[in-house]
């Protein structure tokens, strides 16, 4: 089945694997959809049932008629991990992803097996910084932010490749403007750093050495919150490390899962 009821939302789903294995469950950016991780997944050690998600407003979820909070994404996942019987899971998380990775293990460690929190921060950005995106995209549309965020998303070289940065762009570009200036909202009043500082589980942080949204020293600091949490800088990565440089993040999730216990 490709989509889940979940409360107010109906969640679109895709699954690989088998289902008698444990389960990784992503949940990815703001702006993209479950596509982010597809680059990625070939290169993924076996043994490991993998289900992706499209968040509220993004992909082929719906935009549901009332604001949401980072809180309620939090339930959204909780949620599908119980409707599909895939707890405790290893939860990766990107960006506003590991947000909700976050909250997900504070508020619900039954459902978390281990945490790996790629290019994510407990607390991402200012205030100021998310209204003027949100206001720029009610005025003008999607496109008022798509070049600014390939610089953030993509490094020089990345964005050089008009075949490979195409696709990011127009996934972006036809993101849903209300769902994309919501989640805005949540990931602005979102401040998970006293959660972050009481978790006690296996975790990973992991970012791109060019990203421009949450930089390295932003995912660094809140590596620090958690205890025992591993931290690596990606080479040759922007934001979005599945897409570019999928087999290096694959290889250290898999070191990652090796790992636990």
């Amino acid at each position: 089945m490709d989509t889940e009821s979940i409360g107010c939302s109906t969640l679109f789903v895709r699954e690989n694997g088998p289902q008698d294995v444990p389960a990784i469950v992503y949940a990815n950016s703001l702006g993209t959809d479950l596509r982010v991780w597809a680059p990625m997944l070939p290169h993924m050690p076996g043994g490991w049932r993998h289900i992706r998600y499209d968040k509220r407003g993004h992909g082929l979820t719906e935009t549901t008629a009332e604001r949401w909070q980072i809180d309620d994404l939090v339930d959204d996942l909780a949620g599908l991990i119980e409707a599909r019987r895939a707890g405790p899971a290893v939860v990766v998380g990107l960006s506003v992803g590991g947000l909700i990775a976050m909250g997900l293990a504070g508020r619900r460690p039954d459902l978390v097996r281990g945490l790996v929190l790629a290019d994510t921060g407990a607390k991402i950005g200012t205030a100021d910084m998310w209204n003027g995106r949100i206001e720029a995209i009610a005025k003008d549309g999607m496109a008022a932010v798509v070049d600014a965020t390939m610089e953030r998303w993509f490094t020089p070289d990345f964005r050089k490749d008009r075949g490979r940065i195409a696709p990011w762009r127009m996934m972006l570009r036809r993101s849903d403007a209300e769902g994309y200036i919501t989640t805005s909202a949540a990931i602005r009043d979102a401040d998970y750093r006293d959660l972050a500082a009481g978790l006690n589980l296996p975790a990973m942080a992991v970012v791109g050495e060019s990203d421009g949204a949450t930089p390295p020293e932003m995912v660094r600091q809140t590596a620090r919150m958690i205890r025992g949490c591993r931290f690596d800088v990606i080479a040759g990565a922007g934001h979005i490390p599945p897409v570019e440089q999928p087999q290096v993040l694959a290889g250290l999730i898999g070191g990652f899962l090796d790992r636990l216990p």
